[in-house]
C-alpha cells in the first residue's frame, strides 16, 4: 500500500481515541453557547470535537473491518458498531442531535459497505425507531418543540417555528432566477437566523432562485459521483470503505440540510458542506477530500504490497 495511505491506517486508532478524550473533555470544561456545550476554548480558537469524530469514526471502522476482512464474524460487526455508538452517546448528550445522526448514518454506511446484510441494518433501524418513546423522554425541551412544530410552524411563529417560516419565505421569494447577489431581503435584513451557517441554502435560494439551486445540486452530484467512482477503483478494503463513506456522508449532509431548510425535517443544526461558514467543519471536509484525492492519485499502487 502507498505510504500515505498506510499513514492513515496507523493514525486511525490514535485519532479515534483522541476524539473520544476530547468529547469527554467537552463534558467537563466545554464552552456553552445557546444552551449546548459543544466547544473547547483553546485560547486562539474554538474547536468542536464532534466534527473531528465525523472523520475519525469511519477511518477507525474501516481500519478495523479491513483487518478482519478474511475472518469476519457477527461479533466483528458488533465491535465495529461500538466505534460509532460510543461517540454518538457523548455527542447527543451535549446536545448535538444533528451531528449524532450523521455519525450514526456514517457508521451504518461502513457496516453495509463491509458486507453486513441489509436485513440486519433494517432490523437495527426498526429497533431504534421502537426506542422512540424512550428517546423522547431524554430530549431537551427545544428539541421536542422542533419536532412538534414541524407539521405546522405557524403554531409558534415567533419561537420554534420562526426558522422554518423565514426559510420558506426566503426560498419561495427567490422564484426562478432569484433576486440577485446580495439583493435578498430575508437574508440581508437579518430576518433569517443562522444565515451564514445552517440556513445558508435559504439565502442562496432567495438570491439565485431555482436555476441556481439546480446548478448547485448538480455540482454536488458531480462530487458525490466522483467519490463513489474513486471508491469503486480502490484496490483494497480500507480505501474502498473510506472513499465510499466520504461520498455517502457528503450526500447525507446535503440531504439533511436542505430537508431541514425546506421544512421537511426538524431543525437539527447540520451545515451545508462547502457553503456554510464554520472552521472545524470546513477543515474536516477538506481533509476528507484530501483523502479521496490521495486514494485516487495512488490507486495503481494501493494493494500492491
Amino acid at each position: 500500500m502507498n505510504q500515505v495511505l498506510k499513514y492513515y491506517e496507523k493514525l486511525a486508532l490514535p485519532i479515534y481515541i483522541l476524539g473520544l478524550l476530547l468529547l469527554l473533555a467537552v463534558m467537563f470544561v466545554g464552552q456553552s453557547s445557546h444552551g449546548a456545550r459543544r466547544w473547547l476554548n483553546l485560547g486562539a480558537f474554538k474547536m468542536q470535537p464532534s466534527e473531528i469524530m465525523r472523520l475519525a469514526v469511519p477511518i477507525a471502522m474501516a481500519w478495523y473491518l479491513s483487518k478482519r476482512e478474511n475472518k469476519r464474524h457477527a461479533i466483528d460487526y458488533v465491535i465495529a458498531s461500538l466505534f460509532f455508538i460510543l461517540p454518538v452517546i457523548l455527542i447527543i448528550n451535549q446536545p448535538d442531535l444533528g451531528t449524532g445522526l450523521l455519525i450514526t448514518a456514517s457508521g451504518f454506511y461502513i457496516l453495509f459497505l463491509a458486507g453486513l446484510n441489509w436485513k440486519f441494518i433494517v432490523g437495527a433501524a426498526i429497533g431504534l425507531f421502537s426506542l422512540a418513546p424512550l428517546i423522547w423522554t431524554h430530549l431537551h425541551d427545544y428539541q421536542k418543540n422542533r419536532l412538534l412544530i414541524l407539521l405546522d410552524p405557524s403554531q409558534d411563529p415567533l419561537g420554534s417555528g420562526y426558522h422554518t417560516i423565514q426559510s420558506s419565505i426566503a426560498m419561495g421569494s427567490g422564484g426562478l432566477i432569484g433576486k440577485g447577489w446580495l439583493n435578498g431581503t430575508q437574508g440581508q435584513l437579518d430576518f433569517l437566523p443562522e444565515r451564514t451557517t445552517d440556513f445558508i441554502f435559504a439565502v442562496f435560494s432567495e438570491e439565485f432562485g431555482l436555476l441556481g439551486n439546480l446548478l448547485l445540486l448538480g455540482l454536488f452530484a458531480l462530487i458525490i459521483g466522483r467519490s463513489l467512482m474513486i471508491a469503486s477503483q480502490a484496490k483494497n478494503t480500507f480505501t474502498r470503505l473510506l472513499a465510499a463513506n466520504i461520498g455517502l456522508t457528503f450526500f447525507t449532509y446535503i440531504f439533511i440540510n436542505i430537508a431541514m431548510v425546506s421544512g421537511i425535517m426538524p431543525v437539527v443544526g447540520v451545515p451545508l458542506p462547502l457553503i456554510s461558514f464554520g472552521g472545524t467543519s470546513m477543515t474536516i471536509i477538506l481533509i476528507s477530500f484530501g483523502i479521496l484525492m490521495s486514494v485516487h492519485s495512488h490507486k495503481e499502487l494501493v494493494g500492491s504490497s
